[in-house]
């Protein structure tokens, strides 16, 4: 199958979600490709449930309803997703566009293309000791898909970072019991989680210990809980009935980093007028870039993602003089977005 088009966007994450919403607002259309069966990025595969706290106007919302309402902003624009294939290779043309395969056999003729891919192929990294890979997506997980999974149960969650601490805070008083394990006594995690879990160890709300997971401890063929040594080497057997594991991703650029892009340290380098990578026509925008300054939020990348809609539109039609037009105000943007205009 071939298409032609004016963008692909490469990543159906936040960041790649808003980019096609920012585009549509701009009257292009965007093609969006991921490797995941379904729109989300890390928030619909890995943390669906956990709670996000620093989105403007929403206290606090879902990973998933985060995207589920993403989803209903670019509605408007018709965006067309390819899903659960990869982009496997971009290739300059002698005419400036781009020519894109994926590993479900399209190929894209495309005058830009925005790399949303978070992380690139992400993985969560694994428990990797005697025992772990027999009771992996039984009683060993490395994602959270409900809550309420885990009720009445006895949940050991492994990990300092964010991801670990959001969940522990989040599911205390819903298990039957809950250990915290880190190996070291500093956590990368927000302070205000770290603070919160403490004083819930503190009131005896859950258990926090300090090790090195050692085995898996298991019993007639039945899982037990985790074998952990302290800093001092002595052995504490913690029983449980499932484990979380939240050590983070192990990030993948995979084809990406055969395209002739700048790569620093696993992400790409961009400029902060526009978020144009190294290859005129191509940008980056979310985890997966990188300029001065940088911070890995969910709120940078709806920021990046509108200059670099600003920045295609720029690349498309480079001698067009380009009005800004405010949602609020703008008949242009109300018949784009589906809107009746306001009545005086």
């Amino acid at each position: 199958m071939s298409i032609s088009t004016d963008v692909v966007i490469i990543g159906s994450g936040p960041a790649g979600l808003f980019q096609v919403f920012e585009l549509g607002l701009l009257d292009i259309h965007a093609h969006v490709v991921d490797s995941l069966a379904s729109v989300g990025g890390q928030c619909g595969e890995l943390y669906p449930e956990k709670p996000i706290y620093d989105i403007p106007a929403y206290p606090v919302i879902g990973a998933q309803e985060l995207v589920d309402r993403l989803m209903e902003q670019v509605a408007p624009f018709s965006p067309q997703f390819h899903l659960g294939q990869t982009v496997t290779t971009l290739e300059p043309k002698d005419d400036g566009r781009f020519k894109l395969t994926t590993s479900g056999g399209i190929e894209f003729d495309t005058a830009t293309v925005i790399i949303a891919g978070g992380l690139g192929a992400f993985q969560p990294r694994r428990l990797r000791v005697k025992g772990a890979e027999e009771f992996a997506g039984k009683n060993i997980h490395y994602r959270i898909r409900k809550a309420d999974e885990f009720a009445g149960k006895d949940l050991i969650i492994l990990g300092g970072g964010d991801s670990a601490l959001d969940w522990t805070n989040e599911l205390q008083g819903k298990v039957k019991s809950l250990t915290l394990i880190h190996r070291r006594i500093e956590y990368r995690a927000q302070p205000a989680s770290v603070s919160k879990m403490k004083k819930l160890a503190e009131k005896g709300v859950l258990k926090e210990f300090h090790g090195m997971v050692r085995e898996v401890l298991s019993d007639k063929g039945g899982f037990r809980g985790l074998l952990v040594a302290d800093a001092e080497g002595n052995t504490h057997e913690i029983e449980a009935d499932n484990v979380c594991v939240f050590w983070g991703l192990s990030p993948n650029l995979g084809p990406i980093a055969e395209w002739g892009l700048d790569i620093a340290k696993r992400q790409i380098p961009v400029d902060t007028e526009k978020f144009q990578t190294n290859i005129p026509g191509v940008f980056a925008v979310g985890d997966i870039n990188t300029y001065p300054g940088k911070k890995k939020l969910i709120l940078s990348s709806f920021h990046e993602a509108a200059l670099a809609a600003f920045g295609v539109q720029k690349h498309l039609d480079p001698d067009k003089r380009v009005f800004l037009q405010y949602t609020t105000t703008s008949p242009i943007m109300h018949e784009r977005l589906g809107v009746e205009p306001e009545k005086s």
